[in-house]
């Protein structure tokens, strides 16, 4: 609020009886909200408040990071060959994801690690497309074929698919991957892929 001074037209407090400026009487001027200032001062709140919220998610983002282990020289060739064959299988979207997009670590973040889980291969935390690739999926597949169907289960989870899609998704794709049954019948990776697969869209199987 201010009072503005009918004779200097200065701007006073809107509890003052005299201009600072030419000393007019300012009692019977009726007090006005001040417009200047007003949009700035809004604005800069909203600005402290993007700008603690990119901070506080630039944080989070980093605390993942932080909280686990890079993948060795060896496990990073192996994911390279396995975009690879992706690549080369035409999955041009989801191999932009895994090359552009994604983030490996060869261990539980700490949100991760305080989920209790079962056995996987892999994990990703979707929006901030960190990929955790586990000791297993480097243990069990039997070339890079079958890693790369795992990243391709993954790298739907990139991109804001829950597990029914990126499960019905990977089984859809199969044949154009080159991960058929008649190659893979006896492979660990084969048959828990097809038992979890029928457990999140067993439509595909009626």
């Amino acid at each position: 609020m201010n009072k503005k001074c009918p004779k200097c037209k200065l701007n006073n407090f809107a509890d003052a009886n005299e201009c600072l400026r030419c000393k007019g009487d300012l009692r019977q001027v009726a007090s006005k909200k001040s417009r200047n200032g007003f949009a700035p001062t809004l604005l800069m709140r909203v600005g402290v408040v993007f700008v603690l919220l990119v901070l506080g998610l630039a944080g989070f983002y980093l605390s993942l990071i932080w909280s686990s282990e890079p993948l060795t020289a060896k496990e990073r060739e192996k994911v390279t060959r396995a975009i690879a064959v992706l690549k080369e299988k035409g999955f041009t979207d989801e191999v932009f994801y895994l090359e552009n997009l994604a983030v490996f670590r060869g261990s539980d973040n700490w949100l991760n690690g305080s989920v209790p889980k079962e056995n996987a291969y892999a994990a990703t935390n979707y929006p901030f497309e960190i990929m955790t690739l586990y000791p297993d999926f480097f243990t069990y597949p039997q070339d890079d074929l079958e890693r790369a169907s795992i990243l391709l289960h993954e790298a739907k989870h990139l991109q804001g698919y829950d597990e029914k899609l990126a499960y019905s998704y990977v089984w859809a794709n199969r044949s154009k991957l080159g991960w058929t049954e008649a190659n893979y019948k006896h492979s660990v990776v084969w048959k828990n892929v097809k038992l979890q697969t029928k457990e999140f869209a067993p439509h595909l199987f009626e």
